[in-house]
């Protein structure tokens, strides 16, 4: 590898118990001889959004330049689709679920001792980020950094001399907010940054339509300005004399803005790209990694990389693996796992593994589509053209109705053959055997690593679950079996979901819910029993609407709607409202509906609808899947001024390293 220079391509200038004490620092390694260790972070922007990454219709060239001169992953992932659930395990070393850390954007109680530069700093170490954490804990995110703020960086007069680093910069100039314009009228010209949206090649699970080419070319757009942003940086080091001694690590935090990416557990939510460059003074702690490496790497591994780094060794209570350093796993992973919880107010859960080759997927209320609305994506033209498209009637390619159907609780996908995942093998005989393999892979992992994203969000929010299941000895087991039940389930089932219809634990009878309403939408089952009208009035709202939406289904509609429409208590409309959208996703449920049309055009009208989550946005989206609102006056005509003003604007390059 040559040395990185200015000349080039600058563009412009669980099983596992926490940790007892402090991370077990490496005495014989100088400080003075340590390395810097930099993140340059971006948001919402998948791999093969780079030219690097084999993209042509985007102009890149720093990350390409350092790419070419460091080591490139081909097959990094995230682990969670959103921004909150990958920084938490980011931060961690360990997959969010071992913490109850999942829910995109809630904060929850968790174990102290948890954020990993804190033992940086105890080795010597100034940390800083600039400035964005979103972990999900309640604990002080900001604590664990010598400087956590806007004007956080290496070049602090506060460092000492020589002392080394380890600086965090995140720039939101890619994020999706970039293109959640409500509609493209007065967008910019996206040729004059050499993007012609009509000649863009589209990914094949989206439909070609004006919108998506548009949300496309802006997004590429912000994908350039990162490069430039990157260039800043890498002119900042050299002229600083800080290059020679400085490790670079770039990626973003998940899958891209184009519709079916951000949120979803397909490769375009879950695969970033990831750039690691060492200079030749210490190439010697790169592995013999170089060019480009198909390795399975996740997020989990970054934390114990950069502790291995500094000469730190990881703890033993973190799930990821060294890629670099002293401490350097020997062992090359042979699958890797990501989670989904939420689509905000849609409480989805999902898991997915690979091999690299396959991937399966893994949903436990399959009766939910995937493209269960999140208000704050489809404020993006693409998303609601997308929604008009399929679900008004127009679509002549069943690739594209995808995300709107229903599907199966399993699905395997052949990554080489099938890059897009349209095509689902999980009934094929031919792969039987791979299918089995991912399941009992994933199944495993859940237990390993003691997976507590199966618990409600209302649940989590009274504890501190991580303590809370090892101090009653939680009989996890019994919840991973049930949860693996339900979405899969059978008649001979009915025995074990019947008693769990009245377990004393709230996410047992919510999972039992489940079980019913898989079981009815498949038309297995016709009739109700009494407990699961009873949980009709039960205390946790999740599980209430879930069985509301079984009920709906087995004989007793108007009983199950009604429930759905009233909530005990204000605040907890929106889980009813969000089983409603499913059912109103059902042309067949459209005659039981239609009868409280003037209750949902009233709410539609009267409830807020200025935040993502409000629950007038959710009954505005009901009402469009009944037909009786245009999608495009989801957000309501008042944003359209906003739209524009957006469309024209341009979000800056920032933060810098000042």
């Amino acid at each position: 590898m040559k040395p990185f220079s200015l000349t080039l391509s600058l563009a412009v200038y669980g099983l596992y118990a926490l940790p007892a004490a402090a991370a077990e620092t490496d005495k014989e390694q100088p400080r003075e001889e340590r390395p810097n260790i930099l993140w340059l972070t971006f948001e919402d922007t998948s791999a093969w959004e780079f030219g690097c990454y084999g993209n042509r219709d985007v102009h890149t060239p720093n990350a390409d330049s350092l790419a070419a001169q460091g080591i490139q992953f081909m097959n990094a992932w995230s682990v969670g689709p959103q921004s909150s659930a990958s920084r938490s395990s980011l931060i961690t070393g360990c997959y969010a679920t071992t913490y109850g850390m999942d829910v995109h954007p809630v904060r929850y109680e968790t174990p102290e001792g948890i954020l990993f530069p804190q033992w940086l700093r105890d080795a010597g170490y100034y940390c800083t980020n600039n400035n964005k954490t979103h972990y999900n804990t309640t604990l002080d995110n900001k604590s664990c950094w010598d400087e956590c703020n806007k004007t956080a960086s290496y070049n602090s007069p506060k460092r000492g001399k020589d002392q080394p680093f380890f600086a965090v910069f995140n720039t939101l100039t890619s994020h999706m907010g970039r293109i959640r314009t409500f509609h493209t009228d007065g967008r910019r010209d996206y040729t004059t940054e050499g993007i012609y949206p009509e000649l863009l090649t589209l990914p094949d699970y989206v439909p070609d339509l004006p919108e998506v080419r548009s949300d496309y070319a802006g997004h590429l757009e912000s994908t350039q300005d990162v490069d430039t942003w990157l260039g800043f940086f890498l002119k900042d080091l050299q002229e600083k004399g800080l290059s020679d001694n400085t490790i670079i690590f770039f990626f973003s935090d998940h899958g891209g803005c184009i519709a079916r990416g951000k949120g979803y557990l397909y490769e375009s939510g879950l695969r970033v790209p990831l750039i690691v460059y060492f200079p030749p003074k210490w190439q010697h702690l790169a592995n013999q990694l170089q060019g480009q490496v198909k390795d399975l790497v996740n997020f989990t591994d970054l934390g114990p990389t950069v502790l291995s780094l500094a000469g730190v060794k990881p703890p033993k209570h973190m799930q990821g693996k060294a890629l670099f350093g002293k401490y350097a796993s020997k062992e090359k992973r042979t699958v890797q796992f990501a989670f989904g919880a939420n689509h905000l107010h849609h409480f989805t859960p999902a898991r997915a593994v690979t091999n690299g080759r396959y991937k399966y997927l893994r949903t436990y209320l399959p009766y939910r589509p995937f493209a269960m609305r999140n208000y704050y994506q489809w404020g993006i033209p693409s998303n609601k053209a997308w929604d008009a498209y399929v679900l008004g009637g127009h679509n002549t390619n069943p690739v594209w109705a995808l995300p709107f159907d229903r599907h199966p609780a399993e699905m395997l996908f052949d990554l080489d053959n099938d890059p897009g995942e349209t095509h689902d093998l999980s009934s094929s005989p031919q792969h039987a055997a791979i299918l089995k393999q991912m399941r009992e892979a994933l199944s495993q992992h859940i237990r390993e690593t003691k997976d507590l994203g199966f618990f409600l969000p209302t649940t989590r929010a009274t504890c501190n679950l991580y303590n809370k299941v090892r101090e009653e000895n939680y009989p996890l087991e019994e919840l991973y079996r049930l949860v693996e039940t339900a979405g899969v389930a059978t008649e001979e089932d009915l025995p074990l979901l019947h008693r769990a219809l009245t377990d004393s634990r709230t996410e047992m009878r919510y999972w039992a819910a489940v079980g019913y309403a898989q079981l009815a939408r498949q038309k297995t089952i016709s009739t109700c029993p009494d407990e699961l009208l009873r949980l009709l009035q039960d205390p946790d709202p999740y599980v209430a609407a879930e069985a509301a939406y079984a009920v709906a289904y087995l004989g007793h509609p108007a009983e199950g709607i009604e429930r759905l429409l009233t909530p005990t208590v204000e605040a907890d409309r929106k889980m009813g409202y969000s089983a409603l959208e499913c059912i109103s996703l059902d042309p067949l449920m459209h005659p039981y509906l239609r009868p409280y049309l003037p209750l949902l055009r009233e709410a539609a009208e009267n409830l807020p609808r200025k935040q993502n989550e409000d629950a007038g946005l959710m009954a505005r989206g009901i009402l469009v899947n009944l037909g009786e609102l245009d999608i495009r006056l989801l957000h309501g005509p008042e944003v359209y001024q906003e739209g524009v003003k957006l469309n024209r604007g341009r979000r800056p390059m920032t933060p810098l390293p000042e």
